[in-house]
């Protein structure tokens, strides 16, 4: 039943060439809509949107050492940026240190090395915690790089109390999009919620959790089943924070969500406002929040990565643009705008300069903003809303019928329905009924280079040899205790946070804390879904 929903919703959203106003025949403007600022929120969370505060401007990045990466972020700083946006490399992202055999060509590749808290006050020297906001996308470690994220902020004079910014900690989508986790989803689970809990008491201005649709999307999603899986997700995460004895209006209004801009422009103005609607009622109604922020769903937007082509990459600027003003249409609280050059590697200075631009032209020269939610009431806006709707609550069904988000995971049905969505969009690029400019249309033959950013190799020997050193002056019985504390937390049911916390300040490294746990916890392997 909950199939055949989706189906004829989706078959709705196929392109008609004129829409008039039976097209909304059954959406009740003054329930569904109302205004900006009110619920369901469909029309954006603020009043006057933009009007009285334009979006956060974060440019995603990190490379190479602290050194090279905490250049970039002061560049940025000083070309506009309003928030800082890190990229960790993938052997921080799965408990590795830079010395261990399984990082051998990834230490700082895609993003910033961090093996040790000096690691990290190297990444924000001269940069005022008190006053940046800082998004670290960090899911199967957050909690080890937050907590070197406090100490050093600690060290700063900063009190914890000032500190803004958000932390992925977005576990379950790893299961099914990305694959950076370590630990079992169960264990896993823990480390998110004992995290919100922390935070809670101890950083209540900072966004402990960023539920990511975008990484969804990146693996083949179509538009409805990225908020649908990321919806599913979020409301895994709060029947665990309730479970864990917190109360809805404690930590939903920490919650934020991550979602891609995509190519089809209009559909992604309407899945924000869906998206958007879907979650605020399913805050009031099904847990029964009072506060009205538990309800706002917040989220950042990042532009499309998988739209982006190593063909005729200048194209990826006009892609770029569009999809950057999409999520604006859409009303998101913050926004990166993906570089021209990043199909082929990370961002040159002057590319991420000119995709910031982008933004700022946007923002500051359109007049885009100076309207609250201007598409509103269009009537194909309007219906595309409606049917992405009804397509998501027929997903939400069938994952709540089937016991849930973890449970979806653990049998493949996510895994199996992005699958099938990624090989029919596949075969609709080989057949040429989907159109890629420059790819599988208007290509052409050239001899031009795009002079593409280079990591010095030698950054991962320099790494190395600062971690051998900070190993060699450390006090290894204090780190032998404190990973034992570690060790104690996770075999019993305290939060694990301050004893995180006393491993970090005792200078154990990001691949040890993750041992540590392992040694509890035991890792993860993966179920292939057929």
């Amino acid at each position: 039943m909950a199939g055949r929903s989706r189906d004829e919703a989706s078959k709705r959203r196929v392109r008609k060439a004129v829409y008039v106003p039976d097209d909304c025949a059954g959406i009740d403007y003054i329930e569904d809509l109302g205004n900006p600022g009110e619920f369901p929120y469909t029309r954006g969370i603020h009043t006057e949107m933009y009007r009285s505060r334009l979006w956060t401007m974060r440019q995603y990045a990190g490379y190479g050492t602290a050194e090279e990466s905490n250049r970039r972020y002061r560049y940025l700083l000083a070309q506009g940026t309003t928030g800082l946006s890190v990229a960790f490399d993938l052997p921080t992202q799965i408990g590795i240190d830079s010395d261990q055999p399984e990082a051998v060509g990834e230490v700082g590749r895609v993003g910033v090395a961090i093996d040790s808290e000096e690691d990290m006050a190297r990444l924000f020297q001269d940069i005022p915690l008190d006053s940046v906001s800082t998004s670290m996308t960090i899911n199967a470690t957050a909690a080890i790089l937050l907590a070197m994220y406090l100490n050093v902020a600690s060290r700063s004079g900063t009190a914890w109390g000032e500190l803004r910014g958000t932390l992925q900690n977005d576990i379950l989508k790893e299961y099914v999009a990305r694959g950076t986790y370590i630990y079992p989803p169960e264990a896993s689970m823990r480390l998110v919620i004992d995290t919100i809990k922390f935070c809670h008491q101890e950083v209540p201005l900072w966004n402990t959790l960023s539920v990511s649709g975008y990484h969804i999307r990146e693996a083949g999603a179509t538009a409805a089943q990225e908020i649908a899986f990321a919806l599913a997700n979020g409301e895994a995460y709060v029947e665990a924070g309730l479970k864990a004895g917190l109360g809805i209006d404690e930590f939903a209004p920490r919650i934020s969500f991550f979602f891609s801009a995509h190519n089809d422009f209009l559909e992604e103005v309407a899945k924000f406002r869906a998206a958007r609607k879907i979650w605020a009622r399913l805050i009031r109604e099904r847990f029964c929040a009072n506060d009205q922020r538990s309800a706002m769903l917040r989220f950042h937007t990042q532009t499309a990565g998988s739209a982006l082509t190593a063909q005729q990459p200048e194209n990826n600027i006009i892609r770029v643009a569009y999809q950057a003003l999409a999520a604006v249409l859409g009303g998101t609280q913050s926004l990166h705008t993906n570089a021209k050059d990043e199909a082929l590697a990370l961002p040159t200075e002057e590319s991420a300069r000119l995709a910031l631009r982008t933004q700022q032209i946007l923002a500051h020269e359109s007049r885009v903003p100076v309207t609250a939610d201007p598409l509103g009431g269009s009537w194909m806006i309007e219906r595309l809303t409606a049917d992405l709707e009804e397509e998501v609550e027929s997903y939400l069904a069938e994952i709540r019928s089937s016991g849930g988000a973890l449970n979806a995971i653990e049998t493949g049905f996510i895994q199996r329905e992005i699958q099938d969505s990624a090989y029919q969009h596949q075969k609709k690029l080989e057949s040429g009924d989907e159109t890629v400019v420059g790819v599988n249309r208007f290509s052409e033959s050239s001899d031009k280079r795009l002079t593409v950013m280079r990591i010095d190799k030698e950054l991962e020997t320099r790494q190395i040899d600062r971690l051998h050193r900070m190993k060699r002056e450390r006090h290894d019985s204090a780190v032998r205790e404190a990973l034992d504390q570690v060790r104690e937390s996770a075999a019993g049911k305290r939060n694990l946070v301050p004893a995180i916390l006393g491993a970090v300040q005792a200078s154990s490294t990001v691949g040890e804390i993750a041992a540590a746990l392992k040694d509890v916890f035991g890792i993860h392997q993966e179920t292939i879904v057929i």
